[in-house]
């Protein structure tokens, strides 16, 4: 039987530990690193946000990521059906599985549409880039392809495509497959980048903001913001890491493992700001420029250098190698789901999941434009949510996905695998392949308390109760 047309009766599995980590970093490593992290670091002052976001990782995100694994290694089934069997038939658990292939559907019908945008920001840098053209003329283009429905909707087809396209190959053929060469692929441009950034007259100023802590320039509402982003770049709460701890063989140290992943996912982030905020600081714009800071400030930045399409080239791909490896993950979690949920076979599993994705992302491909998901969407949520909370479609389901499900999700499997599975399923689950036995304790520690009052707090803040 072919990869392609895997059922539950043969389970992918990862050719090796190796294969595992990177497809897994590719899960973990995407716009959240290079895009959002940049941003939401230079608008809550650098260094001490840094430093609070670490601890986050350390405390909150990787004991989450741990028991993700755990749960789909040991159960060898994707988030539904981990739930399940580790809990018992007709067991209300299930409605987190389920969540989490929502959230997981949900991300990836606008997460498209952002690809989309770098897809197109390297299609005009291939043509020449940004040249000749001055900073009031590039600052417009972002709102001209936000605008344009017809732009919008080609390229989230062909980012939908070339997504599908990976995740219908199969767990080895397709997606362990594409990560080992989209993933070194990627440290490969990020360091030639970072060898630029650090030429440049800016480094030395953003190595400072991003590293020196500095405790007025940090709001309580920054702290929320670190905790959250934890979820948000791991890939946390969605059921990407049960699933692709579903194709691990049992006897792989996940403990050690997970660690890699997050020191690799981490490093990445860390390293985008360390490549964007001096380009930022040589020319003279503000750290603080939002969502804009790649899609405005950079390609301004690049119209002013020497060899600045090629740069600009280099960058845009790289968004668009870390969109789609986060990509694939997404798909992946609700194919197969369908998959052990109805035993139908894979490429039709996949075609249908990525249609229906497909099409659920058309109004976020809208959504800059007057019609229904657009303007017309603000009336209709500003009366939901107050006259000045009116959203569009694309910025209602981010909400939604962002400050709800991904933690919601994330504290529900806390709460599962702290409180619910039996004490020897979970030890031997997390002991089982590892020499770290000795850090069962503490990491279940972290799981019943820590954990739980972190992602409160995120819940609450985006109740604005704190």
């Amino acid at each position: 039987m072919s990869e392609g047309n895997e059922s539950t009766t043969r389970r992918g599995q990862w050719s090796s530990r190796w294969g595992f980590i990177l497809a897994s970093a590719g899960c973990a490593i995407g716009l959240g690193n290079i895009w959002k992290f940049p941003y939401i670091t230079g608008e809550n002052g650098g260094g001490l946000f840094v430093l609070i976001y670490l601890g986050c990782i350390a405390l909150i995100g990787l004991p989450i990521m741990l028991a993700e694994v755990l749960l789909g290694r040991a159960t060898q089934k994707s988030p539904v059906g981990a739930y399940r069997d580790f809990s018992c038939k007709g067991s209300p658990w299930v409605i987190p599985g389920w969540i989490g292939v929502m959230t997981g559907f949900i991300i990836l019908s606008y997460y498209s549409v952002v690809a989309g945008w770098a897809l197109h920001y390297t299609w005009l840098s291939l043509q020449g880039g940004f040249s000749g053209m001055d900073a009031e003329q590039i600052s417009s283009t972002f709102g001209s392809v936000f605008s344009n429905g017809t732009l919008n909707l080609g390229w989230h087809s062909a980012f939908m495509l070339m997504t599908v396209a990976v995740v219908i190959g199969g767990v080895r053929s397709g997606v362990e497959r594409i990560a080992r060469i989209l993933m070194p692929l990627l440290f490969v441009m990020l360091l030639v980048l970072l060898g630029l950034a650090m030429q440049s007259d800016g480094f030395s100023e953003a190595f400072s903001f991003v590293f020196s802590p500095d405790a007025s320039k940090l709001t309580r509402a920054g702290v929320l913001e670190a905790l959250g982003h934890s979820f948000f770049t791991l890939s946390l709460g969605m059921g990407a890491m049960i699933t692709y701890g579903s194709y691990l063989k049992k006897k792989e140290d996940i403990v050690s493992a997970v660690v890699v992943i997050s020191i690799l996912d981490t490093v990445i982030a860390l390293v985008a700001c360390l490549v964007l905020f001096p380009i930022i600081f040589s020319f003279g714009m503000e750290p603080k420029a939002g969502p804009g800071l790649v899609f405005v400030s950079l390609p301004i930045a690049f119209s002013q250098m020497a060899g600045g399409a090629v740069w600009a080239t280099v960058f845009f791909a790289l968004l668009v190698f870390a969109a789609l490896t986060s990509a694939i993950s997404m798909l992946e979690v609700v194919v197969s789901t369908i998959i052990d949920e109805t035993r139908i076979k894979r490429t039709p599993a996949t075609l249908l999941c990525g249609a229906a994705i497909y099409l659920f992302g058309i109004p976020s491909a809208l959504s800059g434009t007057d019609g229904f998901a657009g303007e017309g969407f603000k009336k209709t949520t500003a009366v939901v949510f107050g006259e000045d909370q009116g959203k569009n479609w694309f910025d209602t389901f981010d909400y939604l996905a962002s400050n709800w499900l991904l933690p919601l999700g994330g504290l529900m499997i806390a709460v599962f695998v702290a409180y619910r599975a039996g004490e020897a399923a979970r030890r031997k689950g997390f002991e089982e392949g590892t020499r770290f036995q000795n850090l069962y304790v503490a990491w279940l520690l972290l799981l019943r308390y820590l954990v739980p009052i972190g992602v409160v707090a995120v819940l609450l803040h985006a109740l604005k109760i704190i």
